[in-house]
């Protein structure tokens, strides 16, 4: 109103005279058409659906109340799918808005759909006092937000989180802030967390070596995660100098995940054989066929033990 020289809304972009029309997108139906927008719909899709499910926990824990996080993944593509008919950008549950929705009281579905109206009537019919908004007065909406939905209480307990986790915090947080990029964030905490996750199960693989009673076996007991992380101190966990006949490697009590832990397996039962040690493997029940037919094992293969081993 005093024509001070700040930027409005209006100056942002026209604003819509009118409903949004249905149109059908005018480009050729290609590969190479999908090549091209395919890398931008699969980023915003996978942050889209990370921030929604977000969204969805924390409401859940604000509101003590579960919520269907699948049937609300779909509907979200779904209506991302025709919304872009309409001219609409893809979008997704919205942390900031979400939080003050709830902490304003809005706790039913009727909250959601009252934003959603309230929008388009802002727009459709108040367009010319919505289009002098100063973008100043946005600015200080979206900081009152972002000091509202803050998580304060987490600056005091950051150091009595484990270390790994509050790594991934502060970097996925740093990367947001200096690519201003949320789908980078996103994939430096996952990748990140990926890594912690590797350590950690390498830790949870041990192996228990005991000898039978007439002292002419010695047994394996191995428990924990198996697979590719962790399969250098599997075989290292065995001693293969040992002057035994009969060696028996119990697996009922470990899980294997993928091909580099039944080739681990290969490889000690191969150690194993070539010092001239029979060798019996037991598997959980309803694998011990599948891993016969993976293990390549040396000479005349594993002796998989009987009723379900």
């Amino acid at each position: 109103f005093m024509g001070l020289p700040t930027l409005e809304v209006g100056d942002m972009g026209e604003m819509p005279s009118g409903l949004p029309v249905f149109l059908f997108p005018d480009i050729p139906w290609n590969l190479e058409t999908l090549q091209i927008i395919f890398p931008t719909a699969f980023a915003l899709a996978i942050v889209g659906l990370l921030e929604s499910l977000l969204t969805a926990s924390i409401i859940d824990d604000l509101t003590d109340t579960p919520s269907g996080k699948n049937r609300e993944a779909q509907g979200q593509g779904v209506a991302n799918i025709v919304t872009g008919f309409f001219g609409g950008m893809a979008s997704c549950a919205m942390i900031g808005q979400s939080v003050i929705n709830i902490k304003s009281g809005g706790l039913g579905r009727l909250s959601t759909l009252a934003a959603g109206l309230f929008l388009l009537f802002f727009i459709l019919v108040l367009a010319d006092l919505v289009s002098i908004i100063p973008m100043a007065a946005l600015v200080a909406v979206m900081i009152m937000v972002s000091i509202a939905t803050f998580d304060w209480g987490s600056l005091t307990t950051l150091h009595k989180l484990p270390r790994t986790d509050a790594v991934v915090l502060v970097v996925t947080v740093a990367v947001t802030v200096i690519t201003h990029d949320l789908s980078m964030g996103v994939f430096a905490g996952v990748l990140l967390s990926a890594i912690f996750f590797a350590r950690k199960m390498v830790k949870a693989v041990e192996v228990k070596s005991d000898l039978s009673e007439d002292g002419k076996t010695r047994i394996y007991t191995v428990r924990g995660q198996l697979f590719f992380v962790a399969v250098d101190k599997f075989i290292d966990s065995f001693d293969y100098r040992e002057r035994i006949h009969n060696v028996e490697i119990d697996l009922t009590r470990a899980s294997l995940w993928d091909s580099s832990a039944v080739a681990a397996i290969d490889k000690v039962v191969g150690k194993f054989r070539r010092n001239g040690m029979e060798v019996e493997v037991k598997t959980p029940r309803g694998e011990s066929g599948e891993l016969h037919d993976k293990l390549a094992l040396h000479d005349k293969g594993a002796d998989l033990g009987p009723g379900g081993h």
